[in-house]
């Protein structure tokens, strides 16, 4: 975290106060910057108004003082509707004061990113788009990695910003260039959980103990995030999730929606990446058997069963 004096921050509307961003927004506050949130969920709101934090009426009355506005959404559609309003209702880009930036950290697809930078900038505001990666511990501990696309400056207006709620934040490009480098690193990061879980599967069916795997690969070329933070199996990485009946950091479903984010810019650039189509195919079916919210790594339990049918065992 950079050491920066509250008067320096700008005041923010963090709109969207779920499992990430609602311990995001604390730490904004506990570091000076006034942040008044909303959430279309009442709960949200709730939690995060018994911790400490100033919660609006509404989306427009939070938006109506900020500097900033940060939304934190789990779809681009939501983002768009937010920008634009629904059903008559005034939308976020009406009811911002002039100079405001825009600052989506939602994770969406680069065409509906620059997209809703264009609408932002249209309507005269300044606009980023800052994916996060680091799932609920690194939003809990400050720790996220932040991946931006905007122009320079404003990426140096939010960036005070992003490094109280992260560890490390990398400016991309221009627009929806943040969403590109979250989507390639999760393509990334859901092929080696398979294949980490792949190994962990056949190593048990040799008769190969856990700690003897993970103390040999841990240390050679198969060495990876998926293996030594997110380990699959229980034993050799004690806070992975495995160790608590895969409570997610990192929900299947989270993984499976970025892998599908990941398939569309495929398609729509036309590359070959089997690997990655099929880690989304086996996503998509880890959801649809009832593992939405089991952590990403218990996709090994469905790889584990998938092997004892084939070989026919009970």
């Amino acid at each position: 975290m950079t050491e920066t004096t509250s008067q320096q921050l700008p005041a923010v509307a963090f709109l969207g106060l779920g499992h990430m961003g609602g311990p995001m927004a604390l730490n904004l506050v506990k570091a000076g910057v006034r942040v008044t949130g909303y959430d279309v969920v009442p709960e949200a709101c709730d939690a995060a108004r018994e911790a400490g934090l100033e919660v609006a009426g509404s989306a427009q009355e939070a938006v109506r003082s900020a500097d900033v506005v940060l939304t934190m959404f789990p779809a681009g559609v939501f983002v768009k509707e937010a920008y634009e309003g629904v059903d008559g209702a005034e939308g976020l880009l009406a009811a911002a004061p002039a100079g405001a930036t825009f600052l989506d950290c939602s994770t969406i697809n680069i065409s509906e990113a620059q997209e809703v930078a264009q609408l932002a900038r249209a309507a005269g505001f300044t606009a980023a788009d800052a994916p996060v990666s680091g799932g609920v511990v690194g939003a809990t501990a400050g720790t996220l990695a932040f991946m931006v696309g905007a122009e320079p400056e404003v990426f140096e207006r939010v960036r005070p910003l992003l490094e109280i709620m992260g560890g490390r934040v990398v400016h991309c490009g221009g627009n929806g260039m943040g969403q590109a480098a979250k989507i390639c690193n999760n393509m990334i990061l859901g092929v080696s959980m398979v294949a980490v879980s792949e190994a962990f599967v056949l190593a048990e069916r040799l008769g190969l103990e856990y700690q003897a795997m993970y103390d040999v690969v841990s240390h050679a070329s198969g060495q990876c995030w998926a293996l030594t933070t997110n380990c699959p199996v229980p034993g050799p990485v004690p806070t992975s999730p495995a160790n608590n009946d895969y409570e997610p950091g990192f929900a299947g479903a989270l993984m499976s929606k970025d892998l599908t984010l990941a398939a569309t810019a495929l398609d729509e650039t036309g590359t070959e990446a089997p690997m990655g189509r099929l880690a989304a195919e086996l996503y998509a079916q880890f959801v649809k058997d009832g593992h939405a919210g089991t952590d990403f790594s218990g996709i090994i339990t469905t790889l584990r069963e998938a092997s004892r049918k084939s070989s026919g065992e009970g």
